[in-house]
């Protein structure tokens, strides 16, 4: 998809798979909750903004002004790529959550961080620029390839 041109970014998403690992009710809540409350803010339509599997162009990403770590980063992103009219799109992942004693770390507190960062970057901080995509060129065709269509009729 951005190979392609058709996106600047994509999403993995852990709720459009096949196969997810049945967790913790309170957290499946929080992140509904933050990711809502993110696309009410963005005027997006992202299932997992919490979602730590993100691809961006490079260009794009150079030209945002980020400055958030930890549980910030994804709100802050999510925000910025939003502000600049990025074309984003998602892709179902394979997800298989951890328990506490598998070394699951995240706490209430980033979940308060969270809500804070998608207020902040979203009503509070200065907006990132508008992105222009660059024109994507059409493939080449592999050598010897030409010659083998020649025969085709054109369009």
């Amino acid at each position: 998809m951005v190979e392609d041109g058709r996106a600047d970014a994509v999403f993995g998403s852990r709720f459009k798979g096949d196969v997810s690992r049945v967790l913790y009710y309170w957290h499946s809540l929080g992140n509904w909750g933050l990711t809502t409350l993110s696309n009410m803010l963005t005027n997006l339509n992202v299932s997992d903004m919490e979602t730590c599997y993100k691809m961006v162009r490079t260009d794009l990403m150079k030209s945002l002004p980020l400055s958030s770590d930890r549980f910030g980063f994804e709100p802050e992103l999510t925000a910025r790529l939003a502000q600049s009219r990025a074309r984003i799109y998602e892709v179902p992942i394979s997800y298989s959550g951890r328990t506490y004693a598998e070394g699951k770390k995240i706490r209430w507190t980033d979940g308060v961080a969270a809500l804070w960062h998608i207020l902040k970057f979203n009503l509070l901080s200065q907006k990132a620029p508008i992105y222009r995509a660059p024109l994507v060129k059409p493939a080449v065709p592999a050598p010897g390839l030409a010659q083998n269509l020649d025969h085709l009729p054109s369009s």
